[in-house]
């Protein structure tokens, strides 16, 4: 369970910082109303919940879709679920399209951090076994 939060708490930094990160490459479709690092850090903990609770629901109904487009849907979902997150969230706003980028820049993010964490636990299983 400890190994969870710590899991829990890293990929909502990282989300976090996915965020700041999308909100100044894509400025043209950020629109920020006094955004402080506790703004990007309650989008991350919305973001986060979001994902945990309504997207498994989305993918589901939008499975044919997904198929469909051969799991290409699933960047518009993902895109989806930040536009969502972001409309919860007072001083940010995102375009559609700006989501749909900010999610993919996230989902890149999140790919890092996974195999990274992944890296290190075989690594610690090796030393431990050894």
């Amino acid at each position: 369970m400890r190994k969870q939060f710590k899991f829990f708490v890293l990929r909502w930094l990282m989300i976090s910082l996915g965020l700041w990160v999308a909100s100044r490459l894509l400025s043209g479709s950020f629109v920020e109303n006094e955004a402080t690092t506790a703004t990007f850090l309650l989008a991350g903990l919305v973001l986060s919940l979001v994902n945990t609770f309504l997207k498994p629901l989305v993918a589901v109904l939008s499975l044919p879709a997904i198929l469909l487009t051969l799991g290409l849907f699933m960047l518009i979902i993902n895109g989806l679920m930040v536009y969502v997150a972001l409309k919860l969230v007072p001083g940010l706003e995102v375009s559609f399209w700006g989501a749909v980028l900010t999610g993919m820049l996230i989902s890149m993010i999140n790919y890092i951090i996974t195999g990274i964490m992944d890296y290190r636990l075989d690594n610690n299983r090796e030393l431990i076994q050894s």
